[in-house]
């Protein structure tokens, strides 16, 4: 064996070579870490806001404490305020990263996100079309209209990816959702000029904000996210076949075409409850899945896995800061991400890794 000495002043081509550590058990460490992180941001979350009470009262209050369980301020700030957009953020985290891994994936597109299928902008249009037409003041009722809206879009784009020669590739996916969304844009903005009232609401929502989110509006969203997650899971294999390009997947005995649709309908529940909670969150569903294939390489399932854990954490962390920035006053968590992402993606876009990161989605 060489010494030490003798090691570093050996030619580079003589040297033995580094023993690497497995992928697998760096992905396995990775999402460990990650989960105990999402554990203590949530606990922070808890511990930590915009209002009066102290983080010392909120522990207090966590483990028990008789005189701060009877304050009923304190009761109002934990349970009705921070654990709900804990809550959230962990919801939308976790449905953004897995919906931008699975696009980034499917369509071979290093730049895709839930806004490809039109999510966004369909959402968009129905909360403008609740708040003129039908009256809604809610926030419970803008929830249900964004969820209608995305899911909606999202339809619309499927079907009309489906048909014709080309049905279902990655390329008909993208121009018929660029399309659907700059239409989807373009009646948004004819309606909001007649109406004011409606632009100031529209304009609080489309900032992007977990404010405001109770516990009831997010229990009926919970059923579409599990089974938007559910079917992530199940296309993971098939994804990875994908990799290989088309004719590769058809030789493993898989089809393109239904493995892209459903990849389009499992976003479709995912993004569009991500953006009724939250409103349109740029940037996240983005740079999650850039992070965990840094780690995890090709394997799609640990892909999928530690892709929603760094949204979750990302999202979660924003928004403590976006508590604390401006008090007594909030800022946006979107702006913030926007902050952050807009940054990371030049950088991204002048890596020699760009191609290469595509390629292994």
């Amino acid at each position: 064996m060489l010494s030490v000495q003798e090691r570093r002043s050996a030619p580079a081509g003589d040297r033995p070579p580094r023993r690497r550590r497995p992928a697998g058990r760096q992905a396995l460490g990775a999402g460990a870490a990650l989960t105990v992180l999402l554990a203590v941001l949530a606990l922070v979350s808890l511990l930590v806001g915009s209002g009066s009470s102290s983080p010392g009262r909120a522990w207090d209050y966590l483990l028990g404490d008789p005189s701060a369980r009877a304050d009923p301020q304190l009761r109002l700030a934990v349970l009705q305020v921070r654990f709900p957009r804990t809550l959230a953020a962990v919801l939308v985290g976790l449905c953004l990263g897995t919906a931008g891994c699975l696009l980034q994936a499917a369509t071979r597109n290093p730049l895709a996100e839930t806004g490809l299928l039109g999510v966004n902008s369909g959402a968009a249009f129905a909360v403008v079309l609740g708040l003129t037409f039908f009256g809604a003041d809610s926030s419970a009722e803008l929830l249900g209209w964004a969820l209608l809206g995305g899911i909606a879009a999202s339809a619309v784009v499927l079907l009309l990816a489906a048909s014709g020669r080309t049905a279902g590739s990655p390329l008909r996916l993208v121009l018929v959702g660029s399309a659907l969304g700059a239409t989807f844009h373009g009646l948004t903005s004819y309606v909001l000029l007649g109406t004011q009232a409606t632009f100031d609401t529209y304009r609080y929502w489309t900032l992007g904000s977990l404010a405001g989110v109770g516990t009831g509006e997010l229990a009926p969203l919970l059923l579409p996210v599990a089974l938007g997650l559910g079917t992530a899971l199940a296309c993971a294999r098939p994804l990875s076949a994908l990799g290989l390009g088309d004719d590769g997947a058809r030789t493993l005995g898989h089809h393109p075409q239904r493995i892209r649709l459903l990849v389009a309908g499992a976003v479709a529940l995912l993004g569009g409850c991500a953006v009724a909670v939250a409103g349109p969150v740029a940037f996240l569903g983005l740079l999650a899945p850039y992070a965990a294939r840094a780690v995890t390489g090709p394997r799609m399932t640990a892909q999928l896995l530690l892709s929603a854990l760094v949204a979750a954490d990302v999202l979660i962390l924003a928004d403590i800061l976006a508590r604390v920035l401006v008090r007594p006053w909030e800022t946006p968590v979107s702006v913030l991400l926007a902050f952050v992402g807009g940054p990371l993606l030049i950088g991204i876009a002048r890596s020699r890794r760009l191609s290469t990161a595509g390629a292994t989605a």
